[in-house]
């Protein structure tokens, strides 16, 4: 199984690591499923980028990035070179390491979930 930390902009919230993380599945459903949120207005399809996300180790396990992830990543909030979408990164090896900063999310105007 995978592991994944998911540390926050918002140091006010502690680290949460999930040792049982499935390959198959995308950062974005591993938060829900362990109770760490992660903003997501479009659903989890590509559609916006509330589910940006930084990540700070592992990339080689994820999925490679899109041009469309590209295009919704250059309308978050703060990009950076190790910025992703959640809903897009998907788990490609059992065994992956990966760290997760989720950005302040005060600032995402939509609802949460």
């Amino acid at each position: 199984m995978a592991k994944i930390k998911f540390t926050f902009e918002d140091k006010s919230l502690e680290p949460i690591t999930v040792e049982n993380a499935e390959s198959g599945y995308s950062i974005l459903e591993i938060a829900e499923d362990n109770g760490v949120h992660l903003n997501h207005n479009c659903g989890g399809v590509c559609a916006c980028s509330t589910c940006h996300v930084y990540v700070e180790k592992g990339e080689g396990s994820l999925e490679e990035i899109s041009d469309k992830e590209e295009d919704f990543i250059d309308r978050a909030i703060n990009p950076r070179l190790e910025s992703r979408l959640g809903c897009q990164c998907i788990i490609l090896e059992d065994d992956a390491d990966i760290e997760i900063q989720i950005p302040d999310q005060s600032e995402i105007i939509g609802h949460e979930h």
